[in-house]
C-alpha cells in the first residue's frame, strides 16, 4: 500500500527538514558559494547583487501576506463558515475528506493560485472540525493541489506569452492560449492529474492508530466580541452602514473591472476577498478582531520572502540560473527538449519561486534551443511553467499561506507532498514525451 511506501518519506522529512526559516538561510549560503564556485563570480560581486535584489519582492510580499490576511477575513464570517461548514459535511469519513480537499484545492488553484492556497487550507480546516483525519495529509492534500496552478487561468508563463509587447514576442510571436492553456496536451495532463493526485492522497492515509488528529477545539476561532455602543466612537465600530457604503464602492470597482474585460490577478483577488470580507463582517470592529487572527500567521511571509528576493537576484545576475538550464539541455533533441525544460524548471524553481521570474531566467536558453532542435515551442514553454509548479511541493516559499492557516510546520506535510512530487513528476514527463 501507497501509505506504507510513503513512511520513509514522511520520517526523513519530520526527522530533517528544518523550519522553512532555516531552510532559507542554508539556500541563501548555498547559492552564493555556487555563484562564487562555478560562475567565477567575485564575493564581493554576489554578495552586492544579494544585497541589491533583497527589497525586491516587497511589493509581491505584500501580496502574500493580503492573500493569507484577506482569505482568512474572508472565511471568518459567519456566511463563508456556513458555507465551508455545509461543503465539509460531504465528507464525512476521512477517505472522502482527503479526495473531497483535494478536487476543491485542484479547482480553486487552476482559476488563480493565491485563490488556492486560501481556499484549500481553510476548507482543510473545515473537514478537520467534521471528521477525525489524520490532520497533516488533510493539509498536505489541499497544499497538493497547487500543482495545477501553471497551467490554469493564471499561469504566468503562458499569459505573458499571449500579451503583445512580451519580451520574447521577436523570437516567438504571440501564443495564443489556445495552443498552450488550452491545447490538448495540456488539457490531457490536467485531467490525469484531477484523478490521480487525489487517489495518491487517499493511497497515502495512514491507518487510524497512527493518525494525528488534531481536536476540533483547536481548530475553532475565537469568538467574535459583543457589540458596545457606549462611546461615539463605538458607534463608529459598529457601524454597518459606514462597512457597506465602503464596500459599496471597491465592488463597484470590480464589477467595471470584469465588464471591461479584466482578468483574474492577485491583487484583484485580494481585492474580491478585502471587500467581501468588509460586507461580510457587517461591522468594522467585527472585521479588525479577525485581522488580528489573522495577522499572526504571516510573520514567516514577512521574514523569509526577503532572503529569497536576494537568492533571485544572485540566481539570475551571476549567470548560475542560465548556466544550471544549459546544462540539463545540452544533451535534449527535438523531441526530448520538453522533458529536460521541465525538470530543468524544476530545479531552477527551488531557487527562483516565481513564474513570470522563471521564464525571464529561462527563456533566453530554452527558447535559442527550441529553435535550433525544431522542437515545439508551445509544449517547451508549458513544460518551463509544469516545471516551476511541480517542485513547489517541496519548496516551503509558497506553503506558507497555507501552513499559517492551518497551524502547521513544514516538516508536517512535506513527507506526503515529496511522495506527490515523484508520482506527478513522472505523469508530467510522460505526457509532454508521448501525448
Amino acid at each position: 500500500m501507497l501509505n506504507r511506501a510513503a513512511k520513509p518519506f514522511i520520517k526523513l522529512v519530520e526527522r530533517y527538514l528544518p523550519d522553512p526559516y532555516i531552510f532559507v538561510l542554508i539556500l541563501t549560503l548555498v547559492t552564493i558559494g555556487a555563484a562564487v564556485a562555478f560562475e567565477q563570480q567575485p564575493i564581493l560581486n554576489v554578495i552586492t547583487q544579494w544585497g541589491d535584489g533583497f527589497w525586491g519582492l516587497l511589493s509581491f510580499s505584500m501580496q502574500m501576506l493580503l492573500v493569507l490576511v484577506s482569505g482568512f477575513m474572508l472565511a471568518n464570517t459567519p456566511l463563508m463558515k456556513n458555507l465551508l461548514g455545509r461543503l465539509a459535511k460531504l465528507g464525512n469519513t476521512p477517505g472522502k475528506a482527503i479526495i473531497l480537499v483535494t478536487l476543491v484545492s485542484l479547482t480553486a488553484s487552476w482559476i488563480n493560485w493565491g485563490f488556492g492556497l486560501v481556499v484549500g487550507a481553510l476548507f482543510a480546516k473545515a473537514l478537520a472540525r467534521n471528521v477525525q483525519v489524520d490532520y497533516r495529509l488533510l493539509v498536505a492534500s489541499a497544499y497538493s493541489g497547487f500543482v495545477v496552478w501553471h497551467g490554469g487561468l493564471a499561469g504566468s508563463i503562458p499569459l505573458t506569452i499571449a500579451t503583445p509587447g512580451h519580451f520574447t514576442e521577436d523570437q516567438i510571436g504571440v501564443i495564443a492560449t489556445g495552443s498552450t492553456l488550452f491545447s490538448s496536451f495540456n488539457l490531457i495532463l490536467l485531467a490525469i492529474l484531477f484523478i490521480v493526485v487525489p487517489l495518491v492522497n487517499r493511497l497515502m492515509m495512514p491507518p487510524a492508530d497512527e493518525s494525528i488528529i488534531v481536536s476540533p477545539d483547536k481548530l475553532h476561532d475565537d469568538p467574535m466580541p459583543s457589540p458596545e455602543n457606549a462611546r461615539p466612537a463605538d458607534k463608529l465600530e459598529n457601524s454597518k452602514l459606514l462597512a457597506v457604503l465602503v464596500a459599496f464602492v471597491g465592488i463597484a470597482y470590480l464589477v467595471s473591472y470584469f465588464v471591461q474585460g479584466g482578468g483574474l490577478n492577485l491583487n484583484i483577488v485580494n481585492s474580491l476577498f478585502l471587500f467581501l470580507a468588509i460586507v461580510l463582517h457587517g461591522t468594522p470592529k467585527r472585521l479588525l478582531h479577525s485581522l488580528q487572527q489573522a495577522i499572526h500567521g504571516g510573520s514567516g511571509i514577512v521574514i523569509q520572502f526577503p532572503f529569497y528576493a536576494g537568492i533571485m537576484a544572485v540566481m539570475v545576475q551571476s549567470g548560475l540560473a542560465q548556466s544550471m538550464s544549459q546544462w540539463l539541455i545540452s544533451f535534449a533533441s527535438a523531441e526530448s527538449l520538453p522533458v529536460w525544460s521541465f525538470i530543468s524548471a524544476g530545479i531552477v524553481n527551488i531557487f527562483v519561486p516565481s513564474g513570470g521570474g522563471q521564464w525571464a531566467v529561462q527563456a533566453p536558453v530554452i527558447l535559442p534551443a527550441a529553435a535550433e532542435l525544431g522542437a515545439d515551442v508551445n509544449r517547451v514553454a508549458m513544460a518551463v511553467a509544469w516545471g516551476d509548479a511541480w517542485t513547489n511541493l517541496i519548496q516551503p516559499f509558497w506553503a506558507l499561506p497555507v501552513l499559517a492557516i492551518a497551524g502547521l510546520k513544514a516538516k508536517d506535510i512535506m513527507g506526503f507532498c515529496l511522495v506527490q512530487l515523484i508520482v506527478t513528476g513522472i505523469i508530467i514527463c510522460l505526457v509532454l514525451r508521448f501525448v
